[in-house]
Formats: C-alpha cells, sequence, structure tokens
C-alpha cells in the first residue's frame, strides 16, 4: 500500500507547481510520469534563442576582426624585424671599413685633432687680444 500513495494527486512530492523558469508539472491520468509544460507568458524562447544567435555572431565577427589585425601586425613586425636585421648588418659593414681604414692611416687622425685644437686655441688667443686694444 506505500506504494500506491505516490500513485494518487501527488508524484514524489511534484505536484503542480510552477517553476521560476515558467515550467509547471502535472499528474498523468494515474500513470509515474509527468509531463512539462512551458507556460509562454514566461518569455519567448525563440526569441531569446534568436537573440542569443546574433550575439554569437556578432561575437564570431569581432573574434575574426582580432583575428585579422592580429595577423597584420604579426605580418608587420616581422617587416620591421628584418628591416631592423638589414640596418645592423649595414651599420656593422659600415664600423668595419671605418676600422679598416683607420688601421691603414694609422693614429694621423690624433695628430689632426691635435693641430685643430692648437690653431682654435691661437685664433681666440689672437682675438682677445686685439680685442683688448
Amino acid at each position: 500500500m506505500a506504494s500506491s500513495s505516490h500513485r494518487g494527486g501527488d508524484f514524489y512530492g511534484a505536484a503542480s507547481y510552477r517553476s521560476r523558469d515558467g515550467l509547471s508539472t502535472r499528474q498523468v491520468g494515474g500513470a509515474d510520469e509527468i509531463q512539462l509544460r512551458i507556460d509562454p507568458m514566461h518569455g519567448d524562447l525563440d526569441d531569446e534563442i534568436t537573440g542569443l544567435r546574433k550575439q554569437v555572431k556578432q561575437l564570431r565577427n569581432v573574434a575574426q576582426e582580432i583575428e585579422s589585425e592580429a595577423k597584420y601586425q604579426n605580418d608587420f613586425i616581422n617587416q620591421l624585424q628584418m628591416t631592423l636585421i638589414k640596418a645592423q648588418a649595414g651599420v656593422k659593414n659600415n664600423m668595419r671599413r671605418l676600422n679598416r681604414s683607420i688601421i691603414q692611416e694609422g693614429s694621423n687622425h690624433v695628430m689632426h685633432v691635435v693641430l685643430f685644437a692648437l690653431f682654435c686655441f691661437f685664433v681666440i688667443y689672437w682675438l682677445a687680444k686685439f680685442s683688448r686694444r
């Protein structure tokens, strides 16, 4: 008899109640089955699904734009790296040429710098001497 008490109007404590989502349960003519009915007053699920699909499409479009921008910036960075490598090679070659020319001419450039400094000193000395008179 204990098993027949569950077959009455109450199916395991789930007698016609309404949930927050608009679902309700009801007993089907003495069977041990529950039917679910979606209450149309609590929102149109098709409209919500359509709205969610639109949002997914928008997110997909944003993701594709982000991907294309990332590819563009990656290509740009690769081009910058190649330009930098070429510039470094050019500077390295010019430094080699400069070192080679300094070695071939010896330390003659130091003497030129000292003579230029002495010349500037004498010009300033003469200008200072003649400006006092």
